[in-house]
This record gives C-alpha cells, structure tokens and sequence, in this order.
C-alpha cells in the first residue's frame, strides 16, 4: 500500500510538471490568423518594413522612410527629396498591395487547418504562394534601398549611418566606429 500511495504521489508531481511546461505558442491560439501577431498583419498590411530590408540598410544601403525622416541633416537637395519620397510612395504602394495578397493567403491557410480541410496538394499551392508573396514584398523594400543608395552622396551615406547609429567600414573593409 506504501508503494501505491508513493507511485501515486511520484505520477501526481510527474504529470504536474509536465503539465505546466507551457508552449511558446500559449495564447496564440486565439490569434486571428494563428501565424502571425497583430503588429505582423497590420505591418504587412500598411507596407511596413517588418525588417525586410536589413540586409541592406546594415549594409550601407538606406531606406527611403529613414532618409526622409533625416533629410535635413543629410543636407538633401530639392530633387534628392522629391525623388527619395517618390521611391518611398512606390515602395510603399507595392508593399500594401503585395502585403494584402499575404496576409489572405495566411487566413487561407488558417482556414483550411482550422476546418480540417487541408490536404498536402493545397498545403503546398498555398506555401508557394506565401513564399512567393514573401519574396516579392522583400524584393520590394530592398529594390527601394538599392534605389535610395543611387540617390545619394558618399558622404550622405556615411552621414546617414551616423545619424542611424551604424559604425561604417574603414578601408580594409572591417567595421569600426568614428
């Protein structure tokens, strides 16, 4: 009877343990679309960044939405600001439609599991899609860095990563800070 009475406690406490070992994912089971957060859905739906870019912005590559926000101390001229808000406006257009098409194909996906009818033929049209829809909302942001570079003086780059708090490459192409 001791040995019941200790296996029974032993099991208790076990499953107790387990039991309260929660997933990262509590709480996300009530989300709209289950894979991403709100701040996700409404970035991808207003044409936000949502770190896209950071391969170029960290990378001597900036952001149209930054440059403009720092145009005064980067000296810019009149044509410098008009260009730099027209990239900004296409940019951001692009990214709204294309983030829109997204965040649908995610409820797409959250619809199908979440009804059972999800098989591994839409399963994969769909993650295509998403992919795909990834990619393109990427190319967007960065295309618009790479647009925003072409834009700008040496010096207004050098500028603008000190202004953003980067440290720039020296010579030997190592990264130091001024």
């Amino acid at each position: 009877m001791k040995n019941l009475i200790v296996g029974v406690i032993v099991s208790a406490l076990s499953f107790s343990v387990f039991a309260n070992t929660e997933s990262p994912y509590v709480g996300q089971e009530s989300r709209k679309i289950k894979a991403l957060s709100q701040q996700e859905i409404e970035g991808y739906l207003n044409g936000k960044g949502l770190e896209f870019a950071k391969a170029a912005e960290l990378n001597q590559f900036p952001g149209p939405s930054h440059v403009l926000k720092v145009a005064k101390e980067l000296n810019l001229t009149e044509e410098q600001t008009k260009r730099t808000q027209e990239i900004f406006d296409s940019m951001k257009s692009k990214a709204t439609m294309l983030g829109n098409q997204f965040v649908e194909k995610e409820r797409e996906l959250d619809r199908q599991f979440s009804s059972g009818a999800i098989n591994a033929n839409s399963l994969k049209i769909l993650l295509s899609d998403i992919g795909a829809l990834q990619a393109n909302i990427r190319h967007v942001h960065l295309n618009a860095h790479l647009d925003q570079k072409a834009l700008l003086t040496k010096h207004q780059i050098y500028m603008y990563d000190q202004l953003r708090g980067y440290s720039t490459p020296d010579n030997n192409g190592t990264k130091h800070h001024h």
